[in-house]
Protein backbone atom coordinates (compact mmCIF):
# COMPACT_ATOMS: atom_id res chain seq x y z
CA UNK A 1 0.00 0.00 0.00
CA UNK A 2 1.10 3.24 -1.01
CA UNK A 3 2.19 5.84 1.60
CA UNK A 4 -0.31 9.28 1.69
CA UNK A 5 2.73 10.66 3.33
CA UNK A 6 6.37 10.09 3.02
CA UNK A 7 9.08 11.96 5.15
CA UNK A 8 12.76 13.00 3.87
CA UNK A 9 14.23 10.59 6.24
CA UNK A 10 12.55 7.48 4.32
CA UNK A 11 13.20 8.67 0.79
CA UNK A 12 16.70 10.14 0.10
CA UNK A 13 15.34 11.76 -3.10
CA UNK A 14 13.42 14.43 -1.27
CA UNK A 15 15.30 17.33 0.16
CA UNK A 16 16.05 17.85 3.90
CA UNK A 17 13.12 18.14 6.21
CA UNK A 18 10.19 17.72 3.99
CA UNK A 19 7.20 15.81 3.08
CA UNK A 20 5.73 14.55 0.49
CA UNK A 21 2.11 14.30 -0.59
CA UNK A 22 0.74 10.97 -2.47
CA UNK A 23 -1.47 11.73 -5.54
CA UNK A 24 -1.52 12.99 -9.29
CA UNK A 25 0.85 15.27 -8.96
CA UNK A 26 4.05 15.54 -6.63
CA UNK A 27 3.62 17.60 -3.67
CA UNK A 28 6.58 18.38 -1.43
CA UNK A 29 5.92 20.21 1.58
CA UNK A 30 9.23 22.33 3.39
CA UNK A 31 8.78 21.48 6.56
CA UNK A 32 10.85 24.61 8.15
CA UNK A 33 8.90 26.55 5.76
CA UNK A 34 5.96 25.76 7.35
CA UNK A 35 7.07 26.23 11.31
CA UNK A 36 8.37 29.55 9.93
CA UNK A 37 5.41 30.20 8.61
CA UNK A 38 3.12 29.74 11.18
CA UNK A 39 5.65 31.65 13.21
CA UNK A 40 4.50 34.41 11.12
CA UNK A 41 1.02 33.87 11.71
CA UNK A 42 1.28 33.37 15.35
CA UNK A 43 2.85 37.12 15.80
CA UNK A 44 0.58 38.48 13.24
CA UNK A 45 -2.49 37.45 16.02
CA UNK A 46 0.28 38.09 19.06
CA UNK A 47 -1.28 35.33 21.01
CA UNK A 48 0.02 32.04 21.78
CA UNK A 49 -2.92 29.71 21.38
CA UNK A 50 -3.08 25.86 20.61
CA UNK A 51 -5.87 27.85 17.66
CA UNK A 52 -3.42 30.16 16.67
CA UNK A 53 -1.12 27.63 15.97
CA UNK A 54 -3.02 24.51 14.30
CA UNK A 55 -4.76 27.76 11.75
CA UNK A 56 -1.40 28.69 11.41
CA UNK A 57 0.21 25.23 10.16
CA UNK A 58 -3.11 24.92 8.12
CA UNK A 59 -2.37 28.35 6.64
CA UNK A 60 1.10 27.76 5.99
CA UNK A 61 0.31 24.24 4.25
CA UNK A 62 -2.64 25.53 1.86
CA UNK A 63 0.39 28.86 0.93
CA UNK A 64 2.55 25.76 0.05
CA UNK A 65 0.37 24.05 -2.21
CA UNK A 66 -1.35 26.62 -4.09
CA UNK A 67 2.04 28.29 -4.17
CA UNK A 68 4.63 25.83 -4.42
CA UNK A 69 8.10 26.54 -4.41
CA UNK A 70 10.27 25.24 -6.71
CA UNK A 71 12.45 22.21 -5.34
CA UNK A 72 16.34 23.58 -4.47
CA UNK A 73 18.77 21.49 -2.71
CA UNK A 74 21.30 23.89 -0.80
CA UNK A 75 23.75 20.87 -0.06
CA UNK A 76 22.90 20.94 3.73
CA UNK A 77 22.94 17.76 5.46
CA UNK A 78 22.74 18.01 9.65
CA UNK A 79 24.77 15.48 11.12
CA UNK A 80 24.39 15.32 14.70
CA UNK A 81 27.48 13.58 15.51
CA UNK A 82 29.70 15.98 13.30
CA UNK A 83 28.06 19.27 14.44
CA UNK A 84 28.92 18.20 18.17
CA UNK A 85 32.72 17.62 17.13
CA UNK A 86 32.67 21.16 15.16
CA UNK A 87 31.37 22.74 17.99
CA UNK A 88 34.06 21.49 20.72
CA UNK A 89 36.35 22.14 18.42
CA UNK A 90 35.76 25.42 17.90
CA UNK A 91 34.98 26.41 21.64
CA UNK A 92 38.33 24.62 22.54
CA UNK A 93 40.58 26.23 19.71
CA UNK A 94 38.68 29.89 20.23
CA UNK A 95 40.04 29.57 24.00
CA UNK A 96 44.19 28.37 22.92
CA UNK A 97 44.27 31.16 20.70
CA UNK A 98 42.85 33.40 22.73
CA UNK A 99 45.66 32.81 25.01
CA UNK A 100 48.40 32.21 21.99
CA UNK A 101 47.57 36.00 20.79
CA UNK A 102 47.74 37.22 24.61
CA UNK A 103 50.63 36.08 24.47
CA UNK A 104 51.85 37.76 21.52
CA UNK A 105 50.78 40.60 22.42
CA UNK A 106 52.76 41.18 26.05
CA UNK A 107 56.10 39.22 24.49
CA UNK A 108 57.60 42.70 23.73
CA UNK A 109 59.02 41.97 20.54
CA UNK A 110 57.36 42.67 16.99
CA UNK A 111 55.91 39.85 15.11
CA UNK A 112 55.53 40.20 11.00
CA UNK A 113 52.01 39.63 10.02
CA UNK A 114 51.04 37.72 6.53
CA UNK A 115 48.11 36.59 4.13
CA UNK A 116 48.92 33.33 2.90
CA UNK A 117 46.16 31.40 0.53
CA UNK A 118 44.96 27.78 1.95
CA UNK A 119 43.56 25.82 -0.75
CA UNK A 120 40.05 23.71 0.33
CA UNK A 121 39.31 20.23 -1.07
CA UNK A 122 35.69 21.56 -1.17
CA UNK A 123 34.23 24.02 -3.89
CA UNK A 124 30.31 23.81 -3.29
CA UNK A 125 29.73 27.86 -1.87
CA UNK A 126 27.81 26.68 0.69
CA UNK A 127 31.33 24.74 2.21
CA UNK A 128 33.63 27.34 1.27
CA UNK A 129 30.90 30.24 3.37
CA UNK A 130 30.73 27.68 6.21
CA UNK A 131 34.26 26.94 6.34
CA UNK A 132 35.48 30.87 6.04
CA UNK A 133 32.70 32.02 8.87
CA UNK A 134 34.18 28.75 11.26
CA UNK A 135 37.96 30.30 10.66
CA UNK A 136 36.97 34.11 11.16
CA UNK A 137 35.19 33.03 14.51
CA UNK A 138 38.80 31.53 16.02
CA UNK A 139 41.11 34.74 16.99
CA UNK A 140 44.49 35.11 15.53
CA UNK A 141 42.99 34.56 12.05
CA UNK A 142 40.74 36.09 9.27
CA UNK A 143 39.64 35.77 6.06
CA UNK A 144 40.01 38.38 4.00
CA UNK A 145 39.49 36.82 0.67
CA UNK A 146 37.69 33.82 -0.77
CA UNK A 147 38.22 32.47 -4.38
CA UNK A 148 35.62 30.54 -5.84
CA UNK A 149 36.91 29.69 -8.92
CA UNK A 150 40.10 27.81 -7.23
CA UNK A 151 38.36 26.90 -4.16
CA UNK A 152 41.06 29.05 -1.89
CA UNK A 153 40.79 31.06 0.99
CA UNK A 154 43.45 33.62 2.38
CA UNK A 155 43.98 33.86 5.72
CA UNK A 156 45.58 36.98 7.86
CA UNK A 157 47.79 35.47 10.30
CA UNK A 158 49.86 37.35 13.03
CA UNK A 159 52.77 35.28 13.08
CA UNK A 160 54.81 34.68 10.40
CA UNK A 161 58.37 34.58 11.32
CA UNK A 162 58.54 31.31 11.38
CA UNK A 163 57.70 28.65 7.98
CA UNK A 164 55.92 26.21 11.08
CA UNK A 165 53.85 28.92 12.15
CA UNK A 166 52.35 29.21 8.79
CA UNK A 167 52.04 25.59 8.20
CA UNK A 168 49.92 25.34 11.27
CA UNK A 169 47.99 27.79 10.34
CA UNK A 170 47.11 25.61 7.42
CA UNK A 171 46.32 23.20 9.05
CA UNK A 172 44.25 24.32 11.30
CA UNK A 173 42.41 25.92 8.44
CA UNK A 174 42.08 22.02 6.83
CA UNK A 175 41.04 20.93 10.18
CA UNK A 176 38.01 23.46 10.86
CA UNK A 177 36.99 22.61 6.84
CA UNK A 178 37.10 18.61 7.49
CA UNK A 179 34.72 19.22 11.02
CA UNK A 180 32.29 22.60 8.96
CA UNK A 181 32.13 19.21 6.20
CA UNK A 182 31.42 16.64 8.67
CA UNK A 183 28.84 18.72 10.41
CA UNK A 184 27.10 20.06 7.15
CA UNK A 185 28.19 18.37 4.17
CA UNK A 186 27.09 15.58 1.50
CA UNK A 187 28.19 12.37 1.59
CA UNK A 188 30.82 13.32 -1.43
CA UNK A 189 31.92 16.33 -0.05
CA UNK A 190 32.85 14.29 3.36
CA UNK A 191 34.41 11.56 1.03
CA UNK A 192 36.92 14.73 -0.29
CA UNK A 193 37.88 16.26 3.12
CA UNK A 194 39.09 12.42 3.73
CA UNK A 195 41.72 12.40 1.19
CA UNK A 196 44.67 14.12 1.85
CA UNK A 197 44.70 18.52 1.57
CA UNK A 198 45.88 19.92 -1.83
CA UNK A 199 49.73 20.43 -2.38
CA UNK A 200 50.44 24.69 -1.78
CA UNK A 201 52.03 26.97 -4.45
CA UNK A 202 54.78 28.79 -4.10
CA UNK A 203 52.48 32.14 -4.77
CA UNK A 204 50.41 30.88 -2.01
CA UNK A 205 53.46 30.72 0.40
CA UNK A 206 52.83 34.57 1.27
CA UNK A 207 51.04 37.50 0.09
CA UNK A 208 51.02 40.75 0.83
CA UNK A 209 53.33 40.04 4.04
CA UNK A 210 54.76 43.41 5.77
Amino acid sequence: MKRLITLSYRNPELPPFSCEFAGRRRRVLDLPLIAWLTLIWVLLWSTLTWANVVTGVVVAVAVCLAFPLPSVDLGLRLHPWGILLLAGYLLYDMYTSGVKVTRQIFAGRPHRPAVIGVPLRCRSDLMLAATAVAVSNVPGGSIVEVRRDTATVFLHVLDADRPAALDAARRSVWRLEELTVRAFGTRDEIARVAQAPPATTQSDERRNGS
